[in-house]
């Protein structure tokens, strides 16, 4: 026979209570934060593998952060790449109008205008660091001025004009992926300040200068440049465009492929650790109902006591 006693039917349902406001609480938590649990610890089944998926997005968020930026390096090497052809292309213009009209009046000071866009190209920074100098990302890769630089008989070389050293930047862009995206000056740049350089040196020389009415030793000079020369040289800048273009590309790929992979693991630990809501908001509904009942029967133990009766 067991005996009833109201101390131990007060324990049994203050006992009751304890545990309905703990699940009260747990579920609330658990609608509040939308998660299953705020530390590995409530986590224990799955923690090892939850540590692993953390870390491996944590990884792919740090190839985000820098493919971003190498996307906009990129992208602002395609701008200086593309003003640099633009200077090819504007002083081979200006040949080609001297040719046509046999006017040589105002060809070099285009020329010049279009050198000094070159040079600006090649000078082009990014977060204010070089683009096209190597690994010597504070100093100016292309020290020309103006085109009588290039004639200059202390700088003989066009090598003299151009600083930047022999380094290749590279970017890991994954785990697999490693891409070059550096670009020199001097590799980029020579063949048009050599074009410019034997402008120049015409114009100094016995045949020059151009003004005036064009004379023949100068249309067959300037024709013989403009087939030989400045179309190879648009060409080939045209190239070094593509290969940036292809790279940026690539890039691009990469990225997409690393958001795929980084939804899809995202996915994988919401599975975990994120709360499913309607049961969660029914598990907090059925712990609210509990804690009322379990209140009520208090209610009513203490209303039904022996002390009650003898009042």
């Amino acid at each position: 026979m067991y005996r009833v006693t109201t101390n131990g039917n007060y324990n049994l349902v203050l006992s009751n209570i304890m545990l309905a406001q703990q699940k009260q609480m747990d579920a609330g938590n658990k609608v509040a934060t939308q998660k299953n649990g705020s530390n590995l610890k409530e986590y224990a089944p799955h923690a090892e593998m939850l540590t692993a998926m953390r870390s491996v997005e944590s990884r792919l968020g740090g190839y985000l952060d820098q493919n971003k930026l190498i996307a906009d390096k990129l992208t602002t090497q395609d701008f200086a790449l593309t003003q640099l052809h633009d200077s090819a292309a504007g002083a081979k213009q200006a040949i080609e109008e001297a040719i046509a009209t046999g006017r040589t009046d105002t060809l070099m000071q285009e020329i010049e205008a279009q050198f000094r866009n070159a040079v600006s190209a090649l000078n082009s920074r990014y977060g204010g660091k070089y683009l096209f100098a190597g690994g010597k990302i504070d100093t100016q890769p292309v020290n020309a001025d103006a085109l009588s630089d290039l004639t200059d008989p202390a700088t003989p070389l066009i090598s003299d004009f151009f600083d930047n050293d022999d380094f290749i930047t590279e970017h890991k862009v994954d785990d697999a992926t490693i891409v070059k995206t550096g670009l020199l000056a001097d590799k980029i740049g020579a063949p048009l300040m050599v074009a410019f350089k034997a402008l120049q040196a015409f114009e100094e020389g016995p045949d020059g200068p151009f003004t005036g009415n064009m004379t023949d030793a100068q249309r067959t000079f300037l024709e013989g440049e403009l087939s030989n020369v400045w179309d190879k040289v648009a060409s080939d800048i045209v190239d070094v465009t593509a290969r940036n273009g292809m790279v940026q590309a690539r890039v691009d790929n990469v990225k997409e492929d690393l958001v795929a992979r980084q939804n899809s693991l995202k996915g994988m630990i919401g599975d975990i650790v994120d709360a499913d809501m309607p049961t969660a908001s029914v598990e907090l509904e059925k712990a609210t109902i509990a804690l009322q009942a379990s209140t009520q029967v208090f209610l009513t133990l203490r209303d039904s006591s022996l002390l009650n009766a003898l009042k």
